[in-house]
């Protein structure tokens, strides 16, 4: 084993779970910051966090000049398996045309002609550009092909992703929109029997290549009822759970999410009192997650995070990267858009992008920087976390370490 002593370090966000504060969900207490530290990466994890002053000796070291270094970003909920964009209906939504969940068919069009090469560069690509952002833990769903055969093909890829290293989570999204083949029309089979094959067959042929199932629970997409089946069916094969919810309306996505213990329900734009409430119910199984870049760019009302911490829920933030409606994995913007605008503060805003992320995932060994943890860090180009705030837009990492190596 080697290891390495990183110095210089103006604040330490360790974030470590052992200092949290029970009565406050979501809070970084000062126990997790900590100020003139280092920190010691051996075989690719924490050996050692505390002052500067007190540091061991180690094989190297790397002098990070009074830089602010952070747990890497836990991106939760991505969709890099794509092939082509939606320019064209970006643009007639900023003229003023609203979205719907149809737009996905264009995707999948265009996904479904891309050759395998082709599609493994681009998620590559995709890949290597959340990483320069600080993203260190990332999860990405299949849907964009809609057929047993081209759903397969992409856990297949993803799979290959995870055991390279390069991907960490893999989740089926065959329930994202039912295809244009199964419109009911003309004596074409219906939803039902879409929801059928997806739960059946296709969940059969993709299960051992991922980790979790989601479902879009959504007008346009999949009811409640039909959801339920699509994630039961998932639980009985042994996936874990994941639901698209209240991104359009109240669809039912989050309820659902709670009632069959579900470990994070996305969106979450669209909420009551009852679905705060059952949220909050909720904490320490199902987090709620939002994702601010797709609020923007769906010019969608804003996910109540602060509402939401404040009932006592669990949070996280994440990218939604796609191309229809958040064409972006910029962690950092989201975490600059959730204190500007959704009046998060930069500490809880930088929580939910890593420990809260890592919570939607069931991972303990990321989203932290305790003595164990993967050593996932993301120097920033600041001497304070602040900066991600205080300079929206601006490129601030300056470094990255994922399980304690620096990307090339």
């Amino acid at each position: 084993m080697t290891s390495t002593l990183i110095t210089g370090i103006s604040e330490l966000w360790t974030l470590d779970p052992a200092f949290d504060d029970p009565a406050r969900p979501g809070a970084v207490t000062d126990e997790q910051v900590r100020r003139e530290a280092a920190l010691v990466i051996e075989d690719g994890v924490i050996a050692w966090t505390g002052p500067a002053a007190r540091a061991p000796t180690a094989d190297d070291a790397v002098d990070v000049e009074g830089r602010a270094v952070l747990p890497g970003w836990v991106d939760s909920h991505s969709h890099l398996i794509f092939d082509g964009d939606r320019a064209g209906e970006f643009e007639a939504r900023m003229a003023g045309q609203s979205y719907a969940a149809g737009g996905i068919g264009v995707t999948t069009r265009a996904t479904r002609s891309a050759s395998d090469g082709r599609l493994e560069g681009l998620v590559r690509s995709r890949l290597r550009e959340a990483v320069a952002g600080g993203t260190t833990c990332l999860e990405t769903k299949t849907g964009y092909g809609l057929t047993l055969e081209q759903e397969l093909r992409a856990a297949r890829l993803a799979s290959s992703l995870v055991a390279a290293g390069e991907l960490d989570e893999a989740t089926f999204l065959g329930a994202h929109l039912v295809p244009g083949e199964f419109d009911g029309r003309e004596g074409r089979p219906g939803a039902d029997d879409y929801v059928d094959l997806v739960s059946g067959d296709m969940l059969a042929a993709v299960a051992p290549y991922v980790r979790w199932i989601d479902v879009f629970c959504e007008e346009g997409a999949f009811d409640p009822e039909q959801s339920a089946r699509v994630l039961r069916a998932g639980a009985a094969a042994g996936l874990g759970l994941r639901v698209h919810g209240n991104q359009l309306g109240r669809s039912g996505g989050v309820g659902l999410a709670v009632e069959l213990g579900a470990a994070s329900v996305d969106h979450v734009n669209h909420l009551e009192s009852a679905d705060v409430d059952a949220l909050a119910g909720a904490r320490g199984t199902t987090v709620a997650t939002v994702l601010p870049a797709c609020d923007l760019s769906t010019r969608a009302p804003l996910a109540p995070a602060r509402r939401l911490l404040d009932a006592g829920a669990d949070l996280a933030i994440a990218s939604n990267c796609n191309p229809g409606t958040s064409y972006t994995s910029a962690m950092s913007f989201c975490v600059a858009t959730a204190v500007l605008q959704m009046h998060l503060s930069l500490a809880e805003a930088v929580r939910a992008a890593t420990r809260g992320g890592a919570l939607s995932l069931r991972r303990e060994d990321v989203g932290h920087l305790a003595v164990g943890a993967r050593a996932d860090l993301h120097v920033l180009d600041a001497p304070a976390a602040i900066h991600l705030a205080y300079r929206p837009g601006m490129p601030l990492t300056h470094g990255v370490w994922r399980a304690g190596v620096r990307p090339a």
